[in-house]
């Protein structure tokens, strides 16, 4: 780039080395090996200095040399950092520009040297220097060039924006203009379109009204046609009595209406013709499908044919008819729902009355069907029944119940209702349980009627067994919430049967039983002695009519509820007053007769029993233990509730005797008292009142017992009245036969004909002995209440004296 001749004018004293001592300063420029070998060190001429370059001059005001900083972790370390870098800046500008100033001191030549060099011509070039300046503002010039052209755009668009607001404000001009001119016009339209809606609105509104005029014709010349009988089986039949029920409820509600009346008559009548159609489609239906149903069952001899065909195969027919059976149906819905109950519709009369006939033509039909089936069955049951009549009556009711829940399932699935129990007058139930000549599924009398005819002539336990069995196979079971159908509709049918048949039966076959073995009964001369105790049975030296009364009883609490054997039972109360009064009549004629046989101890014995076994099978009021069997008191044969019935009379003054305080002691009895005030006023209840004194008691009596006098409505009370009579009677009788056998009380041992006091206590041990064997405690509690009385009778003559002396 310089020739080699240059450096030799450098001076030598550039070229000594620094002194030993010294370190040389890192920028200076080392000693060129270029140097003249010729050159001195003394030279005179001093050294000049370099002008500085004008691209290496700094300014003091120039930024900083860039340097490259950590980043700051938070803004407490960016302080830090910034605080740290900016003395660093300052002392190296300084150390930079001396050792800047000291570089360009180690080129600087003497003035001597610089006067000898050649001087160098200015080649300055104008063109250079534009090249020069465009290329170094070649990247400028192109974002000049794109400004300019960017501005021109955006004068173009401010000019297009400004053509197009002028346009737009000559159009908004026009438009006012237009509007003005036509407000006038639009208000005209306005009201046309306005006017337009409200007659579409009101020809709309006509339209609906006038198809309720307008298919009367419609109506009336489809179902006046030649083969109007066709239409019941197809599906549009069900869209003429809706349309014909629309038109009606119109005509109601509209009676305003120019001709409504006329109309709705009309349509009224339209229904009922549609409505016979269907029932006469109906019937020639069924009568098609019995005539081949009854043939094929009369053809056969075989009980599960007969079924199948009865059932299974009548169903498969009489469902094959298109839609005739859903028409039916949605009249039979119409007039009632799903369970059967009436419906609440305005029209619902009609349909009810359809209903009703559709009912009726179809258990015709099925009589028809099934009179084979059921006249043998009977057969069968009546043979049977010769045999053994409670079996083949069991048999019997399985076989009816089975067959009435098919033909309730047969019914529901035909006429798609429901056969519920009701107590409704116009429900389903209500209609079927009105047809007492078949089995409908919901009426038993034809299963009673065949019953009652075989049971007329059995005996009365027959007739026990059986309706106890129904209550017990039926009723008394406890089925969980998911029994079937089939349990569920017997339980239904053997509780309608029980009550609304059998019990009413059976009730009357008891009533015939009381009159004929109690009432009515023979009654010997030796039924009217008590004869000793046989098997320690109590109960069989018993009266005849009381030993019968007894077995009723029992026949009746086992063969009825217990609610039926309570006190409002007249079965129970015919029993209790029928051998109370056969007990009245024979009292007297022992009395009248004089046999030897003691009447109140006869009256004290046989309602004793009467009593026990009441109380045994919880009859009446009576509460007591809870009974151990059937007939447990004629198999034990004890008087097991003596012990309650004679707590009763408990003496409650240790002065009186037991006959002395009746006011004060209470009964075991709710509702009645044992032993009642010694007044000559009855008590209340019908309950007797003992004449006061020790005088006669008055006997209580029924009316239809007695033939007269006050009718008592408890019999449990008569009974109860009528044993505290004669208990009072017998003790107080016996209590003066011992005292005068004593020679206390006023009188002597002579009026007793010479008997002594020995020969009278043993007759009345043996008496006793002979009516209660085997029940020393109802012997025990009768002598103490002799004995008790015998001692008040002594007490009160005594004060008797006692007053008659004071006086």
């Amino acid at each position: 780039m310089y020739e080699d001749s240059w450096y030799s004018f450098v001076p030598d004293f550039q070229q000594r080395p620094p002194p030993s001592g010294i370190q040389p300063t890192r920028h200076r420029r080392k000693e060129s090996l270029l140097q003249q070998p010729n050159g001195t060190a003394d030279n005179p001429n001093t050294a000049e200095s370099l002008p500085a370059l004008f691209e290496d001059q700094e300014d003091a005001n120039s930024p900083p040399q860039p340097t490259l900083s950590h980043r700051a972790k938070s803004y407490s370390d960016f302080h830090n950092i910034v605080k740290a870098q900016l003395p660093s800046h300052a002392p190296r500008k300084k150390r930079e520009k001396r050792r800047s100033v000291r570089g360009w001191e180690a080129l600087a030549l003497p003035e001597s040297v610089t006067a000898r060099l050649p001087v160098e011509e200015d080649v300055f070039d104008d063109r250079l220097e534009r090249e020069l300046l465009q290329a170094s503002q070649r990247e400028y010039l192109l974002y000049h060039d794109e400004l300019a052209m960017t501005e021109r755009h955006l004068g173009n668009l401010i000019a297009d924006a400004n053509t197009a607001l002028r346009v737009l404000e000559s159009l908004s001009h026009s438009f006012r203009a237009v509007d003005e001119q036509t407000t006038s016009f639009q208000a005209q339209c306005e009201g046309l379109l306005t006017e337009q809606k409200r007659l579409q609105v009101l020809a709309d509104s006509v339209g609906r009204d006038l198809q309720y005029y307008t298919y009367l014709d419609s109506a009336t010349r489809r179902l006046n046609a030649p083969g109007a009988g066709r239409l019941v089986e197809g599906a549009s039949f069900a869209e003429i009595l809706s349309t014909l029920y629309s038109c009606i409820e119109f005509m109601k509600n509209n009676s305003s209406y120019r001709d409504a009346e006329s109309y709705l008559a009309r349509y009224q009548a339209l229904l009922i013709k549609a409505l016979h159609l269907l029932e006469v489609g109906f019937v020639n239906h069924l009568n098609k499908v019995s005539a081949e149903i009854s043939r094929q069952i009369t053809a056969t001899q075989s009980e599960s044919a007969r079924h199948a065909l009865a059932y299974g195969r009548f169903e498969e027919i009489v469902l094959e008819s298109y839609s005739l059976i859903p028409n039916v149906q949605l009249v039979v819905r119409s007039a009632y729902d799903q369970d059967g109950q009436p419906s609440s519709a305005p029209n619902s009369d009609v349909y009810v009355n359809t209903a009703s006939n559709l009912f009726h033509a179809y258990w015709a039909a099925r009589e028809r069907d099934l009179k084979p089936i059921t006249q043998h069955d009977l057969d069968v049951f009546r043979a049977e029944a010769k045999e053994s009549i409670e079996t083949a009556a069991r048999n019997f009711v399985k076989q009816c119940f089975e067959r009435s829940y098919n033909e309730a399932s047969l019914f529901t699935r035909i006429f798609s209702v429901d056969t519920q129990f009701s107590m409704d007058p116009n429900s389903v139930f209500a209609a079927l349980k009105s047809q007492r000549s078949v089995l409908t599924g919901s009426n038993v009398a034809p299963i009673a009627t065949s019953l009652q005819s075989v049971l007329q002539s059995s005996e009365l336990q027959t007739i026990c067994n059986l309706v106890g069995w129904i209550t017990n196979e039926y009723l008394l079971p406890e089925y969980d919430d998911d029994e079937t159908p089939f349990v569920g509709r017997c339980r239904e049918l053997a509780a309608r049967l029980l009550a609304e048949h059998l019990w009413t039966f059976t009730d009357a076959a008891f009533e015939a039983e009381v009159a004929k073995s109690i009432s009515k009964a023979t009654v010997t001369a030796d039924a009217l002695k008590i004869g000793p105790v046989t098997n320690g049975d109590i109960s069989s030296n018993a009266f005849p009519p009381v030993k019968r009364a007894l077995e009723l009883l029992v026949m009746f609490d086992q063969s009825m509820p217990k609610e039926r054997c309570q006190r409002n039972s007249p079965v129970i109360f015919k029993i209790i007053k029928e051998s109370i009064a056969s007990l009245q009549r024979a009292e007297g004629r022992i009395k009248s007769t004089k046999n030897g046989t003691d009447p109140d101890l006869f009256m004290v014995k046989n309602l004793l029993i009467l009593k026990n076994e009441l109380m045994t099978l919880e009859i009446g009021d009576v509460r007591g233990q809870a009974s151990t069997g059937a007939s447990a008191s004629l198999v034990a044969g004890n008087l097991q509730h003596f012990a309650q019935i004679w707590d009763t009379f408990r003496q409650q003054n240790p002065l009186g005797g037991l006959l002395s305080s009746f006011g004060s002691l209470t009964t075991y009895i709710p509702g009645s008292s044992l032993w009642s005030s010694r007044s000559n006023t009855p008590a209340p209840g019908g309950t007797p009142a003992l004449g006061g004194g020790g005088g006669p008691a008055t006997t209580p009596r029924l009316g239809a017992a007695a033939g007269g006098g006050t009718e008592v409505q408890d019999a449990s009370e008569q009974l109860d009245g009528l044993l505290r009579q004669s208990i009072y009677a017998f003790t107080k009788r016996w209590a003066g036969v011992l005292n005068e056998a004593r020679g206390v009380g006023g009188g002597g041992a002579n009026k007793l004909g010479g008997k002594n006091l020995a020969k009278i206590e043993r007759e009345l041990e043996e008496m006793l002995e002979r009516a209660f064997g085997g029940q020393p405690e109802v012997v025990d509690k009768l002598k103490e209440a002799i004995e008790i009385e015998a001692q008040a009778q002594v007490q009160a003559q005594g004060e008797k004296r006692s007053y008659i002396t004071r006086v």
